[in-house]
């Protein structure tokens, strides 16, 4: 199956990677990337690839089973608005939308369209977040009626180091990060989101550092704790001063969601713990009993109220965002073959990032923020 790429970026070429894995059969047969040039002569792979200059170039010229955008955030709707009337099946990186008015055109060109998407939403489909929905499922718990989540993301100097600290190609840190974790929550709870209220801080990624400063040119680059001057473990793009004036993005972020039926969920991420601060996951409590994951520790909790009763799953997930990618690429395979449906959608996508833009409208205005939702396509295919 020939696939054609919009955007050769690491993340879309490691969801490539896996898809040929898992099918030889499929093969990277046109590429459109405005720094062709550059990935050809990185990629020795890409040889016999056709570039093209332009995605409409490309989809006018070639006969594809299916596409993959892999552009910075800010050209995920712009392109994917490209591909969508053509019916073939897409690949979608997350955020699918960086505005509100980005959203809104992306679910009416859903609406005119046949296509199937599936969204870059792996932590919905790993073994540990499938395991929670089997637990939650079997009503053991009660009905969910109170929920907490956390992200601390000990890898955050991405989001201030590199192309990544603008806020404008990013939309902030709720669409980079949370727009994952809303997505398995909401996917958990099959509970539909009605309001949002958020704040923010950036209480340390700040500083008076000059706009532009790379860490090799910093008088500090051997003393700072973020510099990365000397690290051969990151890439040559994480070379920007973290403490300068131009460093964009929050370092922190809180949010309340109130549901449909009533409950509601505290979410929280911060961007500069480090190490073994780490964590991520989620704790649902039903009035029987609770139930918490985290994807560091790999594992599953199953606490019941009352009975002194305590049951704990390791799950070993494979490489690749838990064991995600490897679901996805396999049901994208699938979705090109006409052998199944996605089990992430673009409605799933246009949730999660409407979710996240009220949550930083709230951030911004200090009020709570309706999540107005009506799905574009109501059939959603189950992992």
């Amino acid at each position: 199956m020939k696939l054609g790429v919009i955007g050769y970026g690491a993340r879309i070429s490691h969801v490539i990677d896996e898809i040929i894995r898992q099918d030889p059969s499929c093969r990277i047969a046109a590429i459109t990337d405005i720094r062709k040039d550059k990935v050809r002569q990185e990629h020795q792979k890409l040889q016999d690839v056709t570039f093209y200059d332009s995605a409409e170039q490309m989809l006018d010229s070639e006969k594809l089973d299916g596409v993959l955008i892999g552009t910075r955030c800010s050209l995920h709707t712009e392109l994917a608005l490209k591909v969508l009337p053509t019916g073939l099946p897409l690949f979608l990186e997350k955020p699918v939308a960086t505005t509100l008015e980005d959203l809104h055109r992306l679910q009416e060109g859903y609406r005119a369209s046949r296509s199937q998407v599936v969204v870059s939403f792996p932590l919905r489909v790993t073994t540990i977040v499938q395991k929670v929905k089997e637990i939650i499922d079997s009503g053991q718990l009660g009905t969910i009626e109170h929920a907490q989540a956390i992200n601390n993301v000990p890898y955050g100097g991405v989001y201030y180091h590199n192309w990544y600290r603008d806020e404008a190609e990013t939309g902030g840190l709720f669409l980079q990060k949370a727009t994952h974790d809303f997505d398995y929550i909401t996917y958990l709870l099959q509970n539909q989101p009605e309001s949002i209220a958020a704040m923010t801080s950036k209480q340390i990624f700040k500083g008076s550092k000059p706009a532009g400063l790379q860490c090799a040119d910093c008088e500090e680059n051997r003393t700072c704790p973020e510099s990365t001057a000397f690290r051969s473990d990151l890439p040559d793009t994480w070379k920007y001063c973290c403490f300068a004036e131009d460093t964009g993005n929050e370092d922190s972020g809180s949010a309340l969601i109130r549901f449909k039926s009533g409950m509601h969920l505290s979410y929280s991420q911060n961007f500069f713990v480090r190490n073994e601060a780490g964590a991520r996951g989620a704790r649902f409590m039903g009035f029987k009993g609770t139930v918490e994951f985290d994807f560091y520790t790999k594992q599953v909790k199953v606490m019941m109220h009352h009975e002194d009763t305590v049951k704990t799953y390791e799950i070993n997930p494979a490489e690749g965002h838990f064991g995600g990618d490897t679901v996805l690429a396999r049901n994208f395979i699938d979705v090109m073959r006409g052998q199944a449906e996605s089990v992430s959608t673009l409605d799933d996508g246009l949730l999660s990032a409407l979710m996240c833009l009220k949550a930083k409208q709230s951030a911004e205005t200090g009020t709570f923020q309706a999540i107005d939702w009506i799905p574009v396509r109501a059939a959603v295919a189950q992992p």
